[in-house]
């Protein structure tokens, strides 16, 4: 019953589940969403959801229990990423990398305010 009040609530604030949700993102801090699509992933033991913000070309992915973000991704690897058959393969060999700056890492790419 709780939940259908809050739904109902949220509903006649004109707000959306994505437009309301705020994550915690490692070496990022409070992410709000509301400029980004998410993608539940149901096919993955290891890729839990993903969420792509295309202007700012910034990626959240949760990898079990935990968001990490992604800097200056082309919409082309996001894409890929999410076509793959192997989600954990793709994401382990092409957008990880290697070592502790990865392809994509944020401490090396322009990280984006919200």
């Amino acid at each position: 019953m709780l939940r259908f009040v809050l739904l109902l609530s949220t509903s006649l604030a004109g707000a959306t589940w994505a437009t309301a949700e705020t994550v915690d993102v490692k070496y990022y801090g409070q992410l709000d969403l509301k400029t980004f699509a998410c993608t539940e992933i149901t096919r993955s033991s290891f890729v839990n959801r993903t969420c792509y913000d295309k202007a700012q070309q910034f990626m959240v992915v949760q990898l079990n229990a935990t968001y990490y973000p992604y800097c200056e991704m082309p919409v082309a690897t996001y894409e890929a990423f999410l076509a793959a058959p192997s989600m954990g393969k793709y994401y382990n060999a092409n957008i990880k990398g290697t070592g502790k700056d990865g392809l994509y890492d944020c401490r090396t790419h322009r990280k984006p305010t919200y």
